[in-house]
Order: structure tokens, then sequence, then C-alpha cells
């Protein structure tokens, strides 16, 4: 089956359809890669984007309005306009500025900057900065949580940021029935164009495969020294083998009987949750994985589809996707610590559970050889390695073989489902060709 991290499965009874890694997808629909195929896809878009519950029994939400937004920050929705509305604003010349290789000549440098200023702050600095009450410094930190950074690193704020800017400028849609149709909507326009699609073979050599011009390897460093090996110059190889990964995830997955019996019932509005607290928890649990640690209270992140998509589960029943990061190659169960986080915003979800699935790091390793220690981003997104993804290049993709290419989440902009690495790797091989 097609689709990598970009797959939906039966992970715990009949009927029950999981997303198994990739859920939420707001930079599916931002990506110019994307919309220029005009593929036929059937996103969900809730009425919020974004649910960040509270310990006093309320929750922020994040709106597509940006009004609507502002008025739930309360005396703090001035100063989320004034960080935000500039680059939704701005979007339309920020989005290809943003969705390719950090180092280029931008079209549009003002603009850029204008992004720059705020994405380079450390994200807990400037939620602490920009905001006066708690609720707005969460909900930012939660957002900036998808770095799978510490919060004090600088760059961690971009994250926030660029997550905030979507929801209000495209949303954070997902589409019906689960992520896989967004991998059988490609593979059935690569078929369409009478391309050939082969799985179920195990390649573990770059000799193995059948003459070519040209390459792409949707793999990570580690895998694309291995299949290369000695075709590549050993000053690149050591290149390769020395790409960080970051901390991995520990998931889990559920069959509930009913939706999850939020605390505050506007969480209801979104399907995606953000469970975590205040910044200064978000912050600890997220310094945790990268000191070897284990958060005792986990920032966790929640996806609720099914409240909006009846097509996953058996009427009157639900799925629930959740996961939350820990130590790079982790063997530790931290199912008790994520239901305890999720019963902290929601007494009683555990009576609800049919059944449940975990996957720590080395089972999603092991499903996905691209996963290495249960990284879902490809490798840790620390500033070096934003901006030479996989290793410095004169052309971004390329490698010292000039048939070879890399298009993976190592590979600009990095991860998420958005296409645009393999769309620009294949750019910069017909460019070379030619």
């Amino acid at each position: 089956m097609v689709g990598g991290g970009t797959r939906t499965a039966e992970l715990t009874l009949p009927g029950f359809c999981h997303d198994v890694c990739s859920a939420i997808h707001p930079l599916a629909a931002a990506s110019p890669f994307f919309r220029s195929l005009g593929i036929d896809l059937d996103l969900v878009e809730p009425p919020a984007a974004l649910a960040h519950p509270l310990d006093d029994g309320t929750a922020r939400l994040v709106f597509r309005s940006l009004d609507g937004t502002a008025r739930g920050l309360g005396a703090d929705g001035g100063a989320y306009r004034d960080l935000i509305e500039p680059l939704v604003e701005d979007w339309p010349q920020l989005v290809r500025e943003l969705l390719g290789p950090v180092l280029h000549a931008p079209r549009h440098p003002a603009t850029l900057a204008r992004f720059g200023v705020r994405a380079l702050r450390p994200a807990a600095s400037l939620a602490r900065a920009r905001f006066a009450g708690e609720p707005a410094r969460a909900l930012f930190a939660g957002a900036a949580a998808h770095s799978i950074l510490p919060l004090e690193r600088r760059g961690t704020s971009a994250f926030g940021v660029l997550l905030l800017v979507l929801a209000h400028a495209t949303g954070w849609p997902f589409p019906r029935g689960g992520s896989q149709a967004i991998a059988d909507a490609l593979a059935d326009r690569l078929l369409s164009h009478g391309g050939e699609i082969e799985t179920g073979r195990n390649v573990t050599s770059l000799r193995e495969l059948p003459p070519s011009r040209v390459v792409l390897c949707d793999v990570t460093p580690r895998q694309l020294d291995g299949l290369a090996g000695d075709l590549l110059p050993e000053r690149y190889r050591r290149q390769l083998q020395g790409w960080r990964y970051g901390p991995g995830v520990f998931k889990l997955d559920y069959a509930l009987d009913a939706p999850v019996p939020w605390r505050a019932p506007e969480v209801a509005q979104a399907a995606t949750v953000h469970v975590g607290g205040t910044v200064t928890e978000i912050a600890e649990s997220e310094r945790a994985p990268w000191e070897g640690r284990h958060a005792e209270r986990p920032f966790v992140l929640v996806a609720q589809q099914t409240l909006f998509d009846e097509t996953r589960a058996p009427p009157g029943t639900h799925t629930l996707w959740a996961y939350c990061h820990v130590p790079h190659g982790s063997s530790v169960d931290m199912t008790d610590a994520i239901e305890a986080q999720i019963e902290r915003f929601a007494p009683g979800f555990r009576d609800h559970v049919l059944a449940r699935v975990a996957r720590g790091p080395a089972q999603l390793e092991r499903e996905n050889a691209n996963l290495v220690g249960g990284d879902i981003a490809g490798g840790a997104n620390v500033l070096g390695q934003l901006i030479a993804r996989p290793a410095p290049r004169l052309v971004p993709y390329s490698t010292p073989l000039s048939w070879l290419y890399i298009c993976s989440a190592a590979t600009p902009p990095g991860g998420g489902v958005h296409g645009m690495c393999g769309h620009l790797a294949a750019m910069a091989a017909l460019r070379r060709s030619r």
C-alpha cells in the first residue's frame, strides 16, 4: 500500500479507521503543489482548527476567523492579532518563500523579513513577552510544540506562527475517510499519466533498481547511505551519517463508544486538541525528551476526526488519535501518562474506551524505516539542519551522483504532508537533465 505515514488502517476493531501517522493536514490545504494538481480530495474543515483546554474548565479555540479567535483571547486578542494578522495578509506571497529551501533568493524579501522577525525567537520567550495571560501563552506554546524542540530554542516560534497563520489562511482540514485518501489520490494521478507503482518489494541497494536516468529516494539520510553505499563519495557519506534525528513519539489509537467527555464542551468544535496545560508545563514536556527524560505530564496531540467524519467508525462510535514526544528510541510505555493528561481535561474518558493500540518508537520504525527512533519529522528541526537538509549542496535535493536525488522530509521544506519535497526534487532533476 502506498502512503508511508499518510495511511489509514483498522488498528483497533473492525470498522474503526485510524490514521497510522499523519492525521490533520494544514500543509496539504496550503501546498502550491497539491493545488497545481487539482486532485479530487474531500477535505473536512471543522468549525475550529484547534482547541486548547485549560484547568479552569474552559478552552481557547482558533477559528478560521481572526476576529472570532481574538475575541476568545480577551485582553490578549489585540496582541494575537498584531502577531498573526500581518502574516495572514502576506500568505499568498509568503507560501512559496516558506515551502522550499531556507537559503534562496526571496521574491518578497520584506514579507519574508516580517515572518523572520517573529519566527527566530524562542517560542517560550515570545509567548511570555507577547501575551499577558496564560491562555494565550499556552495556545501559542502548543502550536510551537509541533517543532519537537525545547521551546527555549531559537526558531521554535516559526512553527507556532506558521501553524496559526495556516489556521486562518487555509484552515486545518483532514480528508474524509482518512489520510489514505491523499496517498490514493496522488497514486491515481500518477497512474492516469502512465506511471507504474510497485509495492511489497524490499530494496536494499540502488544496484537492484532497473537502469534509469534519474532516481529519487524518499528516504532519510541513514537509508540513503545504506542504499547507495560506496557509490557515494566518502565525504558525502560522512555528512549523511552525521544527520541528527530528533525525539520519537509514543502513539495511541482508540476505539470509543462515545465522544471524549471534555469538561469544556467547546472543545468538540475542533478536530485537533492540544492537551498540555500551561506554557510552563508544555515547555517542560518538550524539553524532557532532549534530556533523555519522559515528561510526567506530557504534551499530548489529539485528533478527534469522527466528530466531523462519520465514515471512520461504526454508527454511534468514535476514534481517537493521540501521541506525545519521548526520547529517541524510547521503550517506555506512556499509555498511563497520556490517559492521565486526557482525563485531566475530560474526566471519565477511560470509561468510553472499547479498545486501544499503543505503538512506541521501535514499532513505528519497524513499520516505516523512515521513522528512525520514532522520529516522525525525518530529522531534528534544529536550525543548522533546517538550513542545509540533509547536507550542504549548491542544488538542494541533489547528491554527488548526477542521477540520484533525495526527496524525503529530510529535505526542504521538511516534514508535513505537502508534497513539496518531491515536487522540488523532481523540478531540480528536470532542470539538470535538460
